[in-house]
């Protein structure tokens, strides 16, 4: 793994695969050690969650976004960087941990500068309002590669921040919509599409597809660790790894999982009906919610407080 990815702040706010198709899962629940639902000051769906230099941030429906503090979560925009209240579907951070990055619905696409706590909007790039589904960002505060996953298809990238003129964009496959894209390093990454296909980049520009051979289930979350080191959520239950060479498939269940997050042989992923599945040496484990909402995001397993969000403004701490 190269440069920074989410888990660098994580450990810092908190501070080969397993199993085999088929394994029976168990359910685990130990005092003290298990989730709780966090207060939160929005019913609105959280699409996405990660950790910067100075803690924990969701987004969501409605534009919202929300930060951790000391006295818990609250809202820190409301509407999105347009004030249009278009949905926000993605969320990443950059490499210094000073910046959110944010997209969403009606080509919504923003920037937050958290010690300045200064907004700025990189809004409908190329005079695009198609939805965006994630976004990926590489680089300093103020000088980051940025990558949004779209709806129709598209990539949309810029290296030069998301200043105006600077954005491109690729069509990587069938024109299948984009659900998640992740970058080991600044230009390098992958991203996953509603065409169950894996797509790979070394830069940032020219995509190939990786994968998946009669995969039958669509793709919802990918974590990119490197070029032999990439794991995949998706319908069904199933997760697939890729080692360099070829893909595992992983079945934990029947949920279908949103997103995923992976170091290593240690990962976690969460889908339909608070639904928390995790991976150790011994295999995949289905951890006990106190929620059946849906799932849509997790943050990374080596921080003392775990985060996953969903539906219904729900926020999981562990």
């Amino acid at each position: 793994m190269t440069d920074h990815t989410r888990r660098t702040f994580l450990r810092g706010a908190g501070a080969a695969t397993a199993a085999l198709a088929g394994v029976p899962l168990t359910v685990s629940a130990a005092d003290g050690d298990s989730w709780t639902v966090a207060e939160t000051p929005t019913g609105n769906t959280l699409y996405d969650v990660a950790y910067a230099a100075d803690g924990a941030y969701a987004v969501g429906a409605g534009g919202v976004v929300l930060e951790r503090t000391d006295r818990g979560w609250r809202k820190l925009l409301d509407g999105g960087p347009t004030g249009n209240g278009n949905s926000l579907h993605g969320l990443d951070v950059t490499d210094d941990g000073d910046r959110l990055w944010f997209a969403g619905s009606s080509g919504a696409i923003g920037e937050y500068d958290i010690p300045a706590r200064t907004l700025y909007s990189h809004s409908a790039p190329m005079d695009i309002t198609n939805n965006f589904n994630g976004v990926a960002v590489r680089g300093e505060a103020g000088s980051a590669n940025v990558y949004v996953a779209g709806d129709s298809g598209k990539i949309y990238y810029s290296f030069e921040n998301g200043a105006t003129g600077t954005w491109d964009y690729v069509t990587p496959g069938s024109g299948s919509a984009v659900n998640a894209i992740d970058f080991h390093g600044p230009r390098s990454g992958h991203a996953v599409d509603g065409n169950k296909t894996v797509f790979v980049t070394d830069d940032g520009v020219t995509w190939e597809k990786l994968g998946i051979e009669n995969a039958n289930v669509n793709f919802y979350g990918v974590d990119s660790d490197g070029d032999g080191d990439v794991t995949v959520s998706a319908g069904g239950g199933v997760v697939h790894n890729w080692n360099g060479s070829s893909w595992t498939p992983e079945d934990t269940g029947d949920a279908g999982l949103r997103d995923v997050e992976a170091d290593g042989v240690d990962a976690l992923t969460v889908g339909g009906g608070g639904a928390v599945y995790r991976r150790d040496s011994a295999g995949w484990t289905r951890e006990a919610t106190p929620t059946g909402q849906n799932l849509t995001a997790v943050t990374p397993v080596d921080s003392s407080i775990e985060l996953a969000v969903g539906a219904g403004g729900t926020i999981l701490e562990r």
